[in-house]
């Protein structure tokens, strides 16, 4: 009897923390890319509609200066002339707050915006958002954004030592070259 107490106790906890946990619904191939207005590191607020007639490699990570978040931005950073020449923009986002995000794009001479969705609202709206009640993290989900705003490309299963080259080949298929 102990045992089903404790057993039913367990299935109570995961099924909060996985109600927490839930995320919005994540933009489907083909529709239009969910709104944003953001600040970036240096304060300058980005939006959607600034970016259309570019591609978009709209990114979302966890947490600033953690080793996954630092290797997939330095990628991005590394690959940054050819998704530019593939005239595509990198934007990070998290749910850390502008000065974090000014104090890893320094440490790590990241040349791109880094958005700070301190409420989580944005991930949220992207289907990316990791809610633990107190605590919100953004999932390491990226959305490639073509010209006209649709989501072209998702990647939920990102492996951050390639991600950004899966990226640049993706793109050069969806370009034609």
């Amino acid at each position: 009897m102990k045992i089903l107490a404790v057993s039913l106790a367990l299935l109570a906890v995961v099924v909060l923390w996985m109600r927490f946990a839930y995320a919005g619904e994540l933009p489907q191939v083909g529709q239009p890319a969910p709104l944003f207005s953001l600040p970036d590191q240096n304060g300058k607020v980005h939006t959607l509609d600034d970016y259309k007639g570019r591609w978009l490699v709209l990114y979302f990570y966890p947490k600033d200066d953690t080793p996954g978040c630092t290797q997939e931005a330095c990628e991005f950073r590394d690959d940054l002339h050819k998704l530019t020449a593939l005239g595509a923009q990198v934007i990070g986002v998290s749910v850390d707050d502008s000065a974090s995000h000014a104090e890893f794009a320094r440490k790590y001479h990241l040349p791109f915006p880094l958005l700070a969705d301190k409420d989580g609202r944005v991930a949220n709206s992207y289907g990316a958002l990791w809610n633990l009640g107190l605590i919100k993290f953004a999932r390491r989900y990226t959305f490639l954004i073509d010209t006209q705003g649709r989501v072209a490309r998702s990647y939920l299963k990102v492996d951050t030592s390639r991600h950004s080259g899966e990226i640049v080949d993706d793109l050069t298929r969806l370009k034609g070259n």
